[in-house]
């Protein structure tokens, strides 16, 4: 049955830890999912916590720790000594511990290795050595693997030794003397083989996708989801097996991207939590802020250069905020979807060039409707002459957005710019001052001013 987090469960675990009420703890809490667990430390306060988390044992407390919200364990692992740490880290997948282990400062981090087993302090050097947004900083180095060489029966018992320290076996790679990566092995084929069969009869070496250790996260993710892969090869330059990559870091690397895109396009320029402190949220947020006041100024400036036209004709005033609004959210809309095929891998220049010449269509068709239905409004409302000119005003604006919202994700993209960024206070200021240029210099043209 799945469980729930309620506030009066809260409550009642709160009054028995104030009762000092392990036996409760180990009731309703110690059985649950370590993702429950930690669900439920995050609304404790640090006593409290503290007093949750020391009743688990220790290879549950290392997957709670993994499982907890980013700032909470930052906290525990403050208030824990270099041992500690250490136990907790061998109990986790490599990738994991690593993780953990990166979130220290240098210092902390050697004092934790030093109190660990040597091959898995080895191993998470090792992983510390790589980006983490790379292969290499996602994968784990427990994994399966048999020599391309050996009968079935060998086979079988060296799978059952090596399983112990691999938590979830998605695939068996086959490997040559030198440990490159030939192939996989079905375990179907495996389990129906003859004992004194070799592997090098049974194995799969055609069509194997793998990455190397400096493929960027992103694409292992696309890669993933292209041929439906739970767990993919990782291989160094000289194609030697060193790790393996597993669905589940890949839904967290894509949950990740997801919102710090999601930030980025609403206008915060780090990636941060709900509970963040406030000088971490302002620090985020100023800098778009900055940007859109600074627009802001821009478009003052561009009304102020046409004050004499506006006063000649005050109806004018009446539709600048619709033409600035229209500019950027067209805006906004084509830079989401040039981004969305962006991370989606289609970065072709035939299918950029695609895109551009659709989205310059789209914003013709959809200017010339928007445009005939506000000539209409605004002849009936004041007068033909205003409508005209709010009309083409809106037709190219428009057009102009459609096209800009497009050029700049594929511009910012070439130099290396993340180009989330176009779909959020950057293109819509833009398209607000180009927007109220067109449509001030419309107006002295069709007036005649």
């Amino acid at each position: 049955m799945r469980f729930e987090l309620t506030k009066d469960f809260l409550t009642e675990l709160k009054e028995r830890i104030n009762e000092n009420n392990t036996a409760f703890v180990d009731q309703k809490v110690i059985h649950l999912h370590p993702a429950d667990i930690a669900e439920i430390i995050d609304e404790l306060d640090n006593v409290e916590a503290k007093f949750v988390f020391h009743q688990l044992d220790s290879e549950l407390q290392g997957e709670v720790l993994m499982e907890l919200e980013e700032e909470v364990r930052e906290k525990f692992i403050k208030s824990f000594d270099a041992k500690q740490i250490a136990d907790q880290l061998e109990n986790l997948d490599s990738d994991d511990a690593a993780d953990i282990l990166g979130e220290l400062p240098t210092e902390r981090q050697l004092e934790v290795i030093a109190q660990m087993d040597d091959d898995d302090a080895a191993d998470l050097v090792e992983l510390l050595n790589y980006d983490e947004s790379t292969a290499g900083g996602l994968m784990q180095t427990e994994y399966i693997q048999v020599n391309v060489d050996w009968p079935v029966k060998k086979c079988i018992v060296e799978l059952r030794r090596q399983a112990e320290e691999v938590e979830k076996v998605y695939t068996i790679y086959v490997v040559d003397n030198y440990e490159k990566l030939l192939g996989v092995l079905s375990l179907k084929s495996l389990l129906f083989a003859r004992p004194t069969t070799l592997i090098k009869d049974l194995y799969q070496d055609t069509n194997i996708i793998s990455v190397t250790t400096n493929t960027d996260g992103e694409e292992v993710a696309r890669l993933m989801d292209k041929y439906d892969l739970v767990s993919i090869p990782v291989v160094d330059l000289q194609r030697k097996l060193v790790g393996r990559i597993t669905i589940d870091d890949i839904v967290d690397l894509i949950r990740e991207e997801a919102d710090k895109d999601f930030q980025m396009a609403s206008g915060l320029s780090e990636s941060v939590e709900a509970n963040a402190s406030i000088f971490r949220l302002s620090r985020a947020r100023l800098p778009w802020l900055f940007i859109g006041m600074f627009g802001g100024i821009l478009g003052a400036q561009v009304i102020g250069n046409f004050e004499i036209q506006i006063g000649q004709i005050p109806a004018l005033a009446f539709f600048i905020p619709l033409v600035a609004a229209m500019g950027g959210n067209v805006g906004v809309q084509s830079s989401a979807v040039v981004v969305q095929s962006l991370a989606n891998g289609t970065n072709q220049f035939s299918s950029i060039l695609t895109r551009v010449k659709k989205e310059a269509l789209l914003g013709l068709l959809n200017g010339l409707i928007c445009g005939s239905v506000i000539f209409v409004v605004t002849w009936l409302l004041e007068s033909p002459m205003l409508g005209l000119t709010v009309s083409l005003s809106l037709f190219t604006v428009i057009f102009f957005a459609a096209v800009l919202g497009t050029l700049i994700p594929l511009i910012l993209d070439k130099y290396g710019i993340d180009p989330a960024v176009a779909t959020g206070p950057f293109i819509t200021t833009m398209n607000d001052v180009v927007g109220l240029f067109i449509y001030f210099s419309m107006g002295m043209l069709v007036f005649g001013l």
